[in-house]
Order: C-alpha cells, then sequence, then structure tokens
C-alpha cells in the first residue's frame, strides 16, 4: 500500500495556532528579518509568549503591519528599522537581549560564473557577518545574567549544498560554524546556541525561488515545486513559516535548556537520503 501524501501547497498543523506553551514573561527578545515569513512568525510566536520583541527589519510597512498584528498579545512587538549591512548598528541594537533569533535572509539563483559579486558580499554580509556582530552585541548581557538563548534560522541548505545558490550555502555552511562556537563559548554561562534547519518554507523568498528556478531549469513554474524544489523530501509540501517559530520558540523552553551546538533539521526527510 503507498502512504498518502499532502499535496504541494496544504497548510501544515501549525499554521492557525502554536501547539507550544512557554513563559517569557520579562525576557527580550531581537529577531530580523521580522516584517515578514519566518521572522514574522518568530516575532508573533516570541510576543504571544510574553516576550518583548525587538522587530528588526527595513522594511518599515512590513513593521507597522507586523506591529498592528501583535496587538493583544502578552508582549510587546517594538518595530526597529535597520538594515543589518549597517554593522556597528546591528550590535548595538543587540545589546541587552534574552534571545537572539539570527533569521533575515536573501536570495539570488544563479551559476558561480554568473553570479555578481558584489550580491555575494551582501549576502555573506547579512547573512553571517550580521549574525556574528549580532550574537557578540547579545552576549554580554547574556554572560551576565547567566541564561541567553541563540536561534539561527539556517536552512537544509547548511547541511547539504544545491547547485546556483553558491553565496546562500556558502553563508549557511558559515553561519552552522559560528552556531556550534557560540553554543561552546556560550555553555559554561547559561547561553544555548542553536541552528533550526527547514526545508522549503512558505515565504516570499521561496516564491521568487521558484520563478528563478524555473528559468534555470527551463520547467513551467508549475512544475518548479514538485520537480526541482521538493524532489528530495519525503514530505510533499511546503513548511509553513508557523511551524518554524514553533522550533525556535520551543529552544527557548526549559524542556530545551540541554540543546546547544547542533541543528535541529525540519526539513521532510530531505536530508534522510
Amino acid at each position: 500500500m503507498t502512504a498518502p501524501t499532502t499535496p504541494p501547497g496544504t497548510p501544515g498543523p501549525a499554521a492557525a495556532a502554536s501547539s507550544v506553551t512557554v513563559d517569557l514573561g520579562g525576557r527580550t527578545a531581537l529577531v530580523t528579518g521580522a516584517a515578514g515569513g519566518i521572522g514574522r512568525a518568530c516575532a508573533l510566536r516570541l510576543a504571544a509568549a510574553g516576550a518583548k520583541v525587538r522587530a528588526v527589519d527595513r522594511d518599515a510597512e512590513g513593521l507597522a503591519s507586523l506591529a498592528d498584528h501583535s496587538d493583544g498579545l502578552a508582549g510587546a512587538v517594538e518595530p526597529l528599522l535597520l538594515d543589518l549591512t549597517d554593522l556597528d548598528a546591528a550590535e548595538a541594537a543587540a545589546a541587552g537581549t534574552d534571545i537572539l533569533v539570527n533569521n533575515a535572509g536573501l536570495q539570488l539563483v544563479r551559476p558561480i560564473e554568473d553570479f555578481p559579486p558584489d550580491v555575494f558580499h551582501t549576502v555573506l554580509t547579512v547573512m553571517l557577518e550580521a549574525p556574528f556582530r549580532l550574537i557578540r552585541g547579545a552576549l554580554p548581557h547574556m554572560y551576565a545574567q547567566g541564561w541567553g538563548r541563540i536561534v539561527n534560522i539556517s536552512s537544509v541548505h547548511g547541511l547539504r549544498a544545491s547547485a546556483y545558490k553558491s553565496a546562500y550555502v556558502a553563508a549557511k555552511h558559515g553561519l552552522e560554524g559560528l552556531s556550534k562556537t557560540a553554543a561552546l563559548e556560550g555553555a559554561p554561562h547559561g547561553v544555548t546556541s542553536v541552528c533550526v534547519n527547514p526545508g522549503y518554507v512558505r515565504t516570499p523568498l521561496v516564491e521568487k525561488q521558484i520563478a528563478d528556478q524555473a528559468a534555470a531549469h527551463s520547467l513551467p513554474a508549475d512544475r518548479v515545486l514538485a520537480e526541482v524544489l521538493l524532489k528530495d523530501s519525503a514530505i510533499k509540501r511546503l513548511i509553513e513559516p508557523e511551524e518554524v517559530a514553533d522550533a525556535a520558540l520551543y529552544l527557548c523552553s526549559p524542556p530545551a535548556s540541554f540543546i546547544t551546538g547542533t541543528s535541529l533539521t525540519l526539513d521532510g526527510g530531505w536530508t534522510a537520503h
């Protein structure tokens, strides 16, 4: 008998409401890339758990929408308009935070020989150097109080490479190493550092990738999801941002206090091959 599969595009079980109960009252969290996608879901989940959330993004309209949707939550969302290529400002913004969620990212799908060097530099700046500076800014407060949680939103591409994504894959692999180093240094101070590694998530970034991959593989867009993006996934659907946010929230909970220096893989069986 063939096991039933969920059609691509079917919402996951965590799309509507969180099933994770965590009390983060009195904690301050910083989430990058908070205006949309995974970052928005993380900001709302953390605020619902009682945290005061610094929501960092360069998208003013998206941050305003996030703030509107956070009304009535146990914690507050404080929008912070910031371009993470301003590394000094990024480090300063992280001061005094108890929870850091490094999520911001960008993607360009091109062969290496056609990949613009300036875009490669920007991707590495936003997705690797900025997380380093944010961690650097957050650690003194975390160390002083003997508690901190660093959640790095990595990707299955932090564990596996794909063609045409040299900058993204390089940045995510680097983030994995940075996260492990932070875990080793932070352990004596009560600070954990973990990567969350989703497969393809239903976000604007992935929607753009579908168009880029359609061009790269000379396929119509409606075939890219099943034949390219989800080809190696045993579960044939996109992950919902809320499912990733629930994983991030769990990593801030007491039962997760022994989880550090590792990767929490949410890839639908991709890396089981």
